[in-house]
């Protein structure tokens, strides 16, 4: 595939609450290829799963039939997250954006969402329309690894892999030694 991202994908699903985990480690399988830390990616995993979950309770309600489109893009070391319902909209975007806002307060929910995509997020992007749908939009840029980095990663590998061979070869070893000891009993009694 050739175009303006070095890679792409696209996830479609029913707003069920039960499909909340899957989406979040869709797409956290899908950025894993930037290799990022884990901080970066439990705050992506983090910010989709508030999104999501805001298209599944607000967007359509926990009763009623939807579909969650996410769609996730990669350039350069940045990913791109878009999150999109077709469900009831977001009548003031901003008022929905405030700290401890929530249009369910009978489901008792914190009102924390855009706020915890903020903090975990690079950028974030909120569109919505009334009966239409609300589409977030998501950016963050993995910080990649430095040659350092990579080279304590190569060393730890290294280092696994002779403490590795060095226990099979001890294990060779003593089942060696051990047949020893066996011929060497079984001579003894035999004389």
């Amino acid at each position: 595939m050739k175009g303006l991202y070095d890679n792409e994908m696209k996830l479609e699903f029913s707003s069920k609450t039960s499909n909340e985990a899957f989406a979040r480690i869709a797409v956290a399988a899908f950025v894993s290829q930037l290799d990022p830390t884990i901080d970066e990616l439990s705050d992506i995993k983090t910010a989709v799963s508030e999104a999501v979950t805001n298209s599944i309770i607000h967007g359509y309600g926990e009763d009623s039939d939807g579909i969650v489109k996410i769609e996730a893009k990669i350039f350069l070391n940045t990913v791109q997250i878009e999150i999109s319902d077709n469900g009831k909209g977001i009548e003031d975007v901003e008022m929905a954006m405030r700290p401890l806002y929530t249009s369910k307060p009978d489901l008792e929910r914190s009102g924390m969402g855009f706020t915890i995509m903020e903090s975990f997020m690079d950028e974030i992007k909120v569109e919505s329309a009334l009966g239409l749908g609300t589409k977030v939009f998501l950016k963050k840029k993995i910080t990649p690894k430095t040659n350092e980095e990579e080279l304590k990663d190569d060393v730890s590998q290294n280092a696994e892999n002779y403490i590795n061979q060095n226990i099979e070869n001890r294990q060779s070893n003593i089942s060696e030694d051990l047949e020893k000891i066996k011929n060497d009993i079984k001579n003894i009694l035999e004389a």
